[in-house]
């Protein structure tokens, strides 16, 4: 037997041209979705991983492919599932982390497919494959922000989250709307990607206490921990760290705070779910809140963080990101009632189907 190794690439557009816009990745059209197939003959396994983030990871989208096709074209794959368990346990810290998550998924897809059980089972979880999840509204015009507010609420998404940064008059005059609308119907929380210098985000953070948020996540640049520290110890609000926690190092060093901030753990950020896994273990440990999220990102992606979600369980999770997707080659991913869950229509691996053909060829290999 045999494993064959293929790479191929989609474009993934949102149903009514939704586009991704937030304060620091600016208008995104559409997501470029990278994907790996592992098949061994009987069972095939796919992970995915999104291109264009370089916002988050620094890594230009040809950077990420380049990397994922050396490292393809260059492993030695193994064959047999503890191996490969090994392999994906052991993956270098030198292969970018988008790179290490591609791999991670196919890999963790393929041996749940054959063991024949849902990937969540196969981790320890148990239970139906579904986790509610929050929606988040993007910088828009205020009626295309409204209607997108009202739509979600009326299909029973009613934990919101809101992108703010650019303009602090403009959110708190969206975060008016939605508790003058909604009242206590809905929960809020906000998002700054790091937009805001120290001074900034404390006026800010003084400023959004009256519309009782969740919390603020990330209101600084990462990668000055003290000044992260200064303002937690004054916000009114309940802080939650994304960018912060780039690996595995910044988690150990948010675990060591005195009153750490929330974290919002990603699979593309910490390279995979083995990866995520401990990380988020670690921190439970410690007695850090959790949320599991991802990028807005196609259903095997997102199918990933919410199996991490079933065996974790943490307090939030923000999996939304495939919510609405009009030309995802996977299919399976259902969106009701505040929740996102499996359609049923497979029930091992990630639970999904994939169909190939709506994809582009990048890379083939078969290893002996």
């Amino acid at each position: 037997m045999s494993l064959r190794a293929t790479l191929r690439r989609a474009q993934l557009h949102y149903a009514g041209g939704m586009a991704v816009h937030t304060a620091s990745s600016g208008a995104v059209q559409a997501l470029d979705a990278l994907y790996l197939l592992l098949d061994d003959g009987v069972h095939r396994g796919v992970g995915e991983v999104r291109l264009n983030i370089a916002y988050l990871t620094g890594l230009a989208p040809q950077e990420v492919l380049d990397a994922a096709r050396r490292f393809v074209s260059q492993s030695d794959w193994p064959e047999a599932s503890a191996d490969l368990r090994a392999f994906v346990v052991g993956l270098p810290l030198s292969v970018p982390a988008p790179v290490r998550m591609l791999v991670d998924l196919a890999v963790h897809d393929l041996l749940a497919r054959r063991e024949g059980v849902l990937l969540a089972h196969m981790l320890g979880g148990t239970g139906v494959v579904r986790y509610p999840t929050n929606q988040t509204l993007f910088f828009s015009g205020m009626p295309t922000f409204q209607r997108r507010c009202i739509a979600y609420v009326a299909r029973g998404f009613t934990q919101l989250k809101i992108r703010i940064g650019a303009d602090l008059d403009a959110d708190l005059e969206r975060l008016r709307w939605l508790r003058d609308h909604f009242g206590t119907e809905i929960t809020l929380s906000a998002d700054a990607n790091g937009q805001w210098d120290e001074p900034a985000a404390l006026t800010a953070l003084d400023r959004l206490a009256a519309f009782r948020l969740d919390y603020v996540e990330q209101p600084v640049a990462a990668g000055d921990w003290a000044m992260l520290e200064r303002v937690a110890a004054r916000s009114p609000v309940p802080l939650m760290l994304d960018e912060s926690l780039a690996d595995m190092a910044a988690c150990r060093r948010l675990a060591e705070m005195t009153r750490p901030p929330m974290a919002h753990l990603k699979l593309v950020k910490l390279g995979g779910l083995a990866a995520l896994l401990s990380a988020a273990r670690m921190l439970q440990a410690a007695g850090v809140t959790l949320m599991i999220g991802q990028m807005n990102e196609g259903a095997i992606a997102t199918a990933a963080a919410l199996h991490a979600a079933c065996v974790l369980t943490p307090r939030f999770a923000e999996l939304y990101g495939a919510d609405g997707l009009a030309d995802d080659p996977a299919s399976g991913l259902v969106y009701q009632d505040g929740a996102v869950g499996l359609a049923g229509m497979e029930r091992s691996g990630f639970g999904l189907a994939f169909d190939a053909t709506l994809t582009q060829p990048q890379l083939f290999m078969e290893t002996c």
